[in-house]
């Protein structure tokens, strides 16, 4: 995904959620259910389904290997991905996989077992990034992480 091609999003379809699922690698997805939520998901005639919230919370998914592949099987468009839930699994560090997805406005990795604060700083590529969760994580007991602005995201306006 070209950084220029990125398109302005909104969160408006309900969310494809992976929750409590049990879920140890990213490819079981393909396989696995998503949770019912209070509005129908809506899906293309290929059955891939047109939200742009990814919830995989309460998981046990300790990587992203073949995100990618995985997305780009589960949405019509991955492109378009602006918010991911990855909270409470068991995540050691902040995958590069994530700073393709130039939309991404909301990343929640709370809960998780990132150790160095450094990780964060891969994800300041991120032109839309305006929610981001850490707390929780190892990374919490380091020197500077309540500092203000430990971390400088580019403010970039939307083209």
């Amino acid at each position: 995904m070209s950084r220029r091609h990125y398109t302005n999003t909104s969160v408006q379809e309900p969310p494809l959620d992976y929750s409590f699922r049990s879920i140890h690698v990213i490819q079981d997805l393909v396989s696995e259910e998503p949770r019912p939520g209070l509005r129908p998901l809506r899906h293309s005639k290929t059955g891939k389904s047109l939200t742009q919230s990814l919830w995989l919370n309460n998981n046990v998914l300790n990587d992203l290997n073949h995100f990618n592949q995985v997305v780009s099987q589960l949405l019509v468009y991955p492109q378009n991905l602006a918010w991911i839930d990855l909270s409470f699994n068991d995540l050691t560090s902040i995958d590069p996989v994530l700073t393709t997805f130039f939309n991404l406005s909301v990343i929640y990795l709370h809960g998780n077992s990132i150790q160095r604060l450094g990780e964060v700083n891969k994800l300041a590529v991120l032109p839309r990034l305006r929610s981001l969760t850490l707390h929780g994580n190892p990374m919490e007991e380091q020197k500077g992480y309540r500092l203000p602005g430990c971390v400088e995201m580019p403010h970039r306006p939307p083209s």
